[in-house]
């Protein structure tokens, strides 16, 4: 290596002319295929009711490392979701108060003023990815990306105090039972509170998969845990009908114990977001990109974080290059060969060292 310090190569998906005419040849074939195994190795159930549970409730985000490449576009992708999704929610909410005026059930109320406050979980999850969209300051290096994880951290706040007042709820109507009026409406209002949440669920996760967004997908998660407690006012409407008046409170318990077991997966989700864990087939894929570039030799110290829905990252290659520019170009193309292998990469840095 010739004299100077070792450079620190950053791949930013751009493109960066070199003009230097040293003999390196740079008509390196930059083979993009992914032609390879992905390795992944998820420690969640597969098949079976638990493997379908989980993957209802508990849905990974790991895949989403290779949908959007614009962290500005994953984070419009992001509002327009929390926006669409809140507006949806607030409109479920005004019909069932419809219903509750016709009914005047105080479990279809419960359920109304649930989803109201459901709908504002949104907020702070709007105000995450407009932060997200922050520049790095001297005092936050790494940006803003982290207000994702907590907005995430209050929506999980938010699901298990909804799970502690359905349970309060439904033991209160053990101890003071309360008669139900016309029924049937009940159930119309119930279909229409899950109809709302799970369209609004598979809206939230599905994008949230797809920028990779933690709290988004949690949020998601919540929306579906809602909607599954809208139709226990079906069913306790339907116990009413045929004679049963404490099946709603009965319901409404194993409602709350089950949104409580079922929260564990998300608060895992987002502790390890907060932890900077990884998914550790995300590592591979990027020692893979690394080592299939021209002038590598090895790799070690392959390190990638997630900051919000966008991925930062670094390594240390050795090349035997025999000088200090010709060691940056192999760094550089390295660098971009991860960009192109995970395309949530805002920022990777890649050392060269002599091999």
């Amino acid at each position: 290596m010739s004299g100077g310090g070792i450079p620190h190569v950053h791949g930013h998906g751009t493109a960066h002319p070199h003009d230097h005419d040293n003999p390196h040849d740079h008509d390196h074939p930059h083979d993009h295929d992914h032609d390879h195994d992905h390795p992944h190795d998820h420690d969640h159930p597969h098949g079976g009711v638990r493997g379908f549970l989980y993957d209802l409730f508990v849905p990974h985000t790991h895949d989403a490392a290779d949908a959007v490449d614009d962290a500005l576009e994953a984070s419009r992708a992001g509002v327009t979701a929390v926006k669409v999704s809140m507006f949806v929610l607030l409109g479920t909410t005004l019909l069932q108060l419809l219903f509750v005026w016709f009914t005047g059930s105080v479990a279809l109320l419960a359920d109304t003023i649930h989803n109201f406050a459901d709908a504002l979980t949104a907020v702070p999850l709007w105000i995450a990815f407009v932060l997200g969209r922050r520049a790095a300051t001297r005092r936050h290096t790494f940006g803003y990306g982290r207000a994702e994880d907590f907005a995430g951290l209050f929506i999980v706040f938010v699901v298990a105090l909804s799970a502690v007042i359905a349970g309060w709820e439904a033991i209160d109507r053990f101890i003071h039972p309360r008669p139900v009026e016309n029924a049937w409406w009940l159930i119309v209002a119930g279909v229409i509170g899950f109809a709302g949440n799970e369209l609004v669920a598979i809206y939230r996760i599905r994008v949230g998969r797809r920028i990779g967004s933690a709290a988004l997908v949690a949020d998601g998660v919540h929306a579906r845990l809602d909607g599954v407690t809208s139709l226990s006012v079906v069913l306790g409407a339907v116990g009413v009908l045929l004679g049963f008046p404490l099946a709603d409170p009965i319901i409404g318990l194993l409602i709350a114990v089950s949104i409580l077991v079922l929260l564990w997966g998300t608060v895992k989700s987002i502790g390890a977001r907060l932890m900077d864990a990884v998914d550790p087939g995300l590592v591979e894929r990027a020692e893979h990109a690394l080592r299939r570039t021209e002038g590598v030799a090895a790799v070690r110290d392959v390190r990638l974080r997630w900051s919000g829905h966008r991925l930062l990252g670094s390594a240390v290659v050795a090349t035997g290059a025999v000088s200090l520019a010709d060691a940056s170009l192999v760094a550089e193309h390295a660098a971009e060969h991860v960009r192109a292998e995970l395309h949530s990469v805002d920022d990777f840095v890649v050392t060269p060292t002599p091999a």
